[in-house]
């Protein structure tokens, strides 16, 4: 007698699902689970999982009895976290397809101030006797700010291309080749060896406005902030100073306190600012349902969840 399949609620802008259906009923072919999945499984009472995104029509968890575990699509769960109907266990996303797209993305930002390309391609006009010669990435100290799973890999790659490389968290790490520091004490010294600064940390009430005016102050002067973490980590009238002053020469910013960034944003306008429109890196289907599914093969099996969120700590 055939066991009746397990009920995956699907809860994502309906675009996702068609990105996501082939590549999800692939993996749970793979590792032989029988599955009914999509936007609409039966009622609540019956699900066994959600495979969720904040954008999706799920906000209240409190009919999903049955409902083992919440599998976000996001790395970021600062949307859902504080849900107070959310009482099962809940994971984030760590995707090896978004990890390496951000790595990519870092380390094309990183390269791309530390060699002066910006200012290589606006003089292609003429020829430019004189040449801006870079240092040697080894003379050239970069802090990552965050070493979850995506702070930790661009900081690892950013080393492999020979940069010295601090990272900080809140609480201690060990990474291989990185200078690790954590707590206030280690943000002062993080951030004052920062010539280029890379922020890459979750978004908490501790770590909101995090790069205020002050903690700017003790960048190196003419510091580079790339941004690919999350908008509220900087704050923006901050930034726009430090930029003013010459006490960071650029910004390359990905994420906003407002997305799209509205078009009176005094970002637009200013010359210190690249704008990219949240492309740093994107949660793979191929890749992320094999993560998924993963998860509920664990799950299924009465062992450990992949990825759980800590809610006392937001991430």
């Amino acid at each position: 007698m055939t066991a009746d399949p397990i009920k995956v609620l699907f809860s994502a802008r309906p675009e996702r699902w068609q990105e996501y259906e082939a590549p999800l009923r692939t993996a749970l072919a793979e590792v032989g689970i029988h599955a009914e999945i999509g936007p609409d499984v039966g009622p609540p009472e019956t699900v066994d999982y959600i495979v969720f995104a904040p954008n999706g029509p799920v906000s209240d968890f409190a009919p999903y009895t049955r409902t083992k575990a919440v599998l976000s699509l996001w790395a970021g769960v600062e949307d859902i976290v504080g849900n107070a109907s959310l009482t099962m266990p809940l994971a984030r996303m760590v995707d090896g397809g978004l990890t390496q797209g951000m790595v990519e993305w870092v380390c094309g930002h990183v390269l791309r101030h530390h060699l002066g390309m910006d200012r290589q391609i606006r003089k292609m006009g003429g020829w430019d006797e004189i040449h801006h010669i870079p240092p040697l990435a080894s003379d050239r100290p970069v802090t990552v700010l965050g070493m979850g799973a995506l702070g930790a890999a661009c900081a690892v790659a950013l080393r492999g291309l020979g940069f010295p490389v601090t990272g900080w968290s809140r609480h201690e790490k060990a990474v291989d080749g990185v200078m690790c520091v954590h707590g206030a004490a280690g943000l002062a010294t993080a951030l004052e060896r920062a010539e280029i600064l890379v922020l890459l940390l979750p978004l908490t009430n501790e770590t909101e406005n995090l790069l205020s005016g002050p903690a700017l102050a003790r960048l190196p002067h003419g510091a580079v902030v790339i941004n690919p973490g999350r908008g509220p980590l900087i704050e923006d009238a901050a930034l726009l100073e430090a930029l003013n002053s010459g006490q960071v020469s650029h910004a390359t910013l990905d994420v906003f306190r407002e997305e799209p960034l509205p078009a009176a944003h005094p970002f637009w306008a200013h010359n210190g600012v690249t704008i990219t429109p949240h492309i740093a890196s994107e949660t793979r289907p191929d890749t992320a349902a094999r993560v998924i599914v993963e998860n509920i093969q664990r799950g299924e099996a009465g062992a450990p969840f992949l990825h759980l969120v800590d809610r006392s700590a937001g991430y």
